[in-house]
């Protein structure tokens, strides 16, 4: 596939179906469950209604939804600048290898400069060897820190 065969766009609403069907595909991938139904009623109104939480970009290739990301902004106090935080980059199976998953990437990039920002951060799973490969062949770096999480209500009180 070459690459004038890829495009990447901001997704419409039309795009709501296949992009809950992607990222379901995503979760099963990460060997995680995917959204209930209202999880997934409360991200189409995070993305796509009224008061947008994080935007959603869709990869093509010809015809097809071949990925997507999801981003949103986020802050660096130590650098005093904002950056763009990618919460999901997936690319279908069939289409891995194939130039997506880097212009998926690359629209990110473009997005994050066209808003003033001078970075963007992410997550990888420690197993998921093929994404840290790629993101070190695109020229990024880990982070040396820790990944915490606190469910609300569950505070110690000590």
């Amino acid at each position: 596939m070459n690459k004038s065969e890829i495009t990447v766009r901001a997704a419409t609403p039309e795009d709501q179906e296949v992009f809950l069907e992607m990222l379901c595909e995503f979760a099963r991938y990460e060997q995680i469950e995917p959204p209930d139904e209202a999880g997934k009623q409360r991200l189409i109104a995070d993305g796509f209604g009224e008061q947008r939480r994080f935007e959603v970009l869709i990869a093509e290739a010809g015809v097809r939804a071949a990925g997507y990301a999801i981003i949103y902004e986020i802050y660096s106090s130590f650098l005093a600048r904002p950056k763009l935080y990618i919460e999901d980059l997936y690319v279908r199976p069939e289409f891995r290898g194939r130039g997506v998953g880097r212009a998926l990437f690359e629209a990110c990039a473009l997005e994050s400069e066209r808003r003033g920002f001078d970075r963007m951060q992410w997550y990888v799973e420690d197993w998921n060897e093929s994404a840290v490969s790629f993101y070190q062949q695109m020229g990024a770096h880990r982070l040396n820190w820790q990944t915490w999480q606190l469910d609300c209500g569950r505070l110690a009180k000590k």
